[in-house]
């Protein structure tokens, strides 16, 4: 299943009563114009950085509340940002994860959709309930204690920009990066126009790992790691699962190993 949605292909589904069309930016820039029959869920308010068992178990039962809140159940959802943006990435990995089979980001966003002079409409639009049945998948998400257990047999994959890999940037009680981390930045992914690269490109970007490696993916809040998640599996790597707690989480607890690599000014 293709993880993107072009604006040709949306706007000719808005009245499809099968689409659950969602707005991941904030409630302003929702209000001010979106999409037609867009509803707004600002994914950027739902950090989470406790990986423990319970805090995954947690976690599971919020995205089941979330994807309630805007009737996903049996519906064909689509996430868009301004652009192909780590907001409506995270709304996709999150709906992937919870295991609903009809999921995907519009390409380019509201950014592209303007520019095709395609409608926009203000006001607000409501959820439109219904119980989510979808269960979690294992094998897209990881928490620190895998993470901090197997650091020789995974890959890891740093999505912030180099400045806080390196230790330049402090977000956290620690500066740098997990240890064995590669530091590729999130926006590579991304050409000039906001649009994903396509596989080929994600793939040379990606070219120094191997596509049957177990990946993760991590960054501040697991957002960034969330695009560079969809990324990969664009480019056909198998084994991918972000780091819900990333840096957020692994930086602030001090009993964890860290590298840093300040870069000169």
């Amino acid at each position: 299943m293709s993880l993107l949605m072009s604006t040709l292909n949306l706007s000719s589904i808005l009245n499809d009563p099968n689409l659950v069309l969602v707005d991941v930016r904030s409630f302003s820039k929702y209000s001010n114009g979106h999409i037609p029959g867009a509803v707004n869920l600002d994914v950027f308010a739902f950090h989470w950085i406790d990986t423990t068992k319970q805090g995954i178990v947690n976690f599971n039962k919020q995205a089941s509340t979330l994807f309630t809140a805007i009737g996903a159940q049996g519906k064909k959802v689509v996430f868009y940002d301004d652009i192909s943006g780590m907001l409506a990435a995270r709304g996709t990995w999150m709906l992937q994860y919870m295991s609903h089979p009809d999921v995907v980001m519009l390409d380019g966003g509201i950014t592209k959709w303007h520019k095709e002079n395609l409608p926009i409409e203000t006001g607000t639009n409501r959820f439109r309930p219904s119980e989510f049945l979808g269960k979690p998948v294992s094998g897209l998400i990881i928490g620190y204690e895998e993470i901090r257990d197997n650091l020789k047999q995974i890959k890891i994959i740093d999505a912030r920009s180099p400045q806080e890999y390196d230790g330049v940037i402090a977000r956290a009680a620690s500066v740098g990066h997990i240890p064995t981390a590669v530091n590729i930045d999130w926006n590579l992914n991304l050409s000039k126009n906001g649009l994903f690269k396509d596989s080929a490109e994600l793939s040379h970007i990606y070219r120094n790992i191997s596509k049957d490696a177990p990946i993760v993916t991590y960054c501040q809040g697991a957002y960034r790691a969330a695009h560079s998640f969809l990324a990969l599996k664009m480019a056909g790597f198998k084994d991918v699962r972000v780091y819900l707690g990333s840096w957020g989480e692994w930086g602030s607890m001090l009993d964890l190993p860290v590298e840093e690599s300040r870069m000169s000014e």
